[in-house]
């Protein structure tokens, strides 16, 4: 007997129409928009145009997790995520952008909220993230920089920061630093917000771009600061718990990366599905080879399992639940996914691969970073074993 599944009414399908219409929608905007201005400015390490910043802030990108009571779109990660994979088939920057907006991981006092998220959903409030140092990037309780008060209650910070992306163009920057020195290192860690006129750095804050081989939309800074003075009210959240806001909304960082990473792995497949129909070896088109078929078959699947187990994640997270172990796992998985994959491409392209006559040597230039930033493949699999063992 044939088995004939039966709807659950309880478990409706993932792809409801209203995604379906932000993903068709979000399709358009990276068929018509981004895609040909990434092919024209990644070479040349290009910035967004603004042109491009305030269509994406006119169609809600910027507002997608910010409530409707505050001018945004009031969805879930879900869609977030959607919208990410759609952006990164043309430019991973762009789709990194996304998170720019959005409340950037939150942390703002109602006051702050109501000021502030309405500008944020209309992309007039974009912010960059200064955490990571020298010595602190997957060890984040391990960072130097200091914030400490002067007579008048304000807050002096001095140290350096790494990996700040966007921090020119933004309107204002996430910082965090140390407060105090506690027997404990995540503690004593306070968060700071810093804002900015777009396109300058305030008097006291100096950088230097970092000389990356991809990720071209924007830079990214390595920042110095110098005596430099932060109101009294410039703390965000509770002073000295800095690590625990840090943490808190890494699973959506991570579902958004996995987002990325598959994204950039579309891109190259289809990328390589065309070039394969479209050149000819020994009289044959190279789609006509079996070992090349072979090779997009298992690009295809390998991307299709990331894309269901992201979807599963940002359902999770959608719903309140906890899932460290499984955020962690899509990142990684996605991750190491689309370096194969994008490399798989560029192997299919032959010698045209390795030249910027084709979009795939982007692709592949991009994903070897999502093994990287957002937590590395390494810190990943610590995340999983020590679900799985224990600390």
């Amino acid at each position: 007997m044939t088995h004939k599944p039966r709807p659950r009414p309880d478990t409706p399908h993932l792809m409801t129409e209203e995604r379906l219409e932000i993903q068709a929608l979000a399709r358009e905007f990276v068929r018509d928009v981004v895609l040909p201005i990434a092919n024209e400015l990644d070479p040349v390490e290009g910035q967004f145009p603004d042109s491009m910043v305030k269509q994406m802030a006119e169609m809600g990108f910027f507002g997608i997790l910010i409530p409707e009571e505050y001018g945004g779109l009031g969805l879930g990660v879900f869609e977030y995520c959607l919208v990410a994979e759609e952006l990164s088939r043309a430019w991973m920057s762009v789709a990194g952008l996304l998170a720019r907006g959005n409340g950037m991981g939150g942390g703002f006092s109602p006051e702050q909220e109501a000021r502030l998220l309405p500008k944020v959903a209309a992309g007039e409030y974009l912010g960059a993230f200064a955490l990571s140092e020298a010595e602190a990037g997957s060890d984040v309780a391990n960072l130097r920089c200091k914030a400490e008060r002067n007579a008048d209650g304000d807050w002096v910070i001095n140290g350096t920061k790494m990996w700040c992306t966007y921090a020119d163009q933004a309107d204002y920057i996430v910082l965090f630093a140390r407060t105090s020195v506690e027997e404990k290192r995540h503690r004593g860690i306070s968060v700071f917000l810093v804002e900015k006129e777009r396109g300058t750095f305030p008097e006291g804050i100096s950088g230097a771009p970092a000389k990356k081989i991809g990720y071209h939309g924007w830079k990214t800074w390595e920042l110095s600061f110098d005596n430099f003075v932060l109101p009294a009210d410039s703390l965000l959240g509770e002073e000295g718990r800095g690590f625990y806001q840090a943490v808190s909304g890494l699973e959506v960082g991570r579902a958004h990366t996995a987002a990325r990473s598959i994204g950039l792995a579309q891109a190259a497949l289809e990328d390589s599905i065309k070039y394969l129909k479209e050149r000819e070896q020994f009289g044959h088109p190279l789609a006509d080879f079996q070992h090349l078929r072979f090779k997009v078959a298992d690009m295809a699947a390998q991307i299709e399992a990331c894309r269901q187990l992201m979807y599963h994640v940002c359902t999770e997270i959608d719903s309140g639940r906890r899932c460290d172990k499984e955020a962690a796992m899509v990142k990684y998985l996605a991750g190491e996914m689309s370096e194969k994959v994008t490399s798989e491409a560029l192997q299919i392209h032959g010698g045209a691969g390795y030249t910027k006559d084709f979009a795939v040597e982007r692709h592949w230039r991009d994903a070897r970073l999502t093994k990287i930033f957002e937590g590395s493949s390494e810190i990943q699999m610590r995340i999983i074993s020590d679900e799985l063992l224990g600390r």
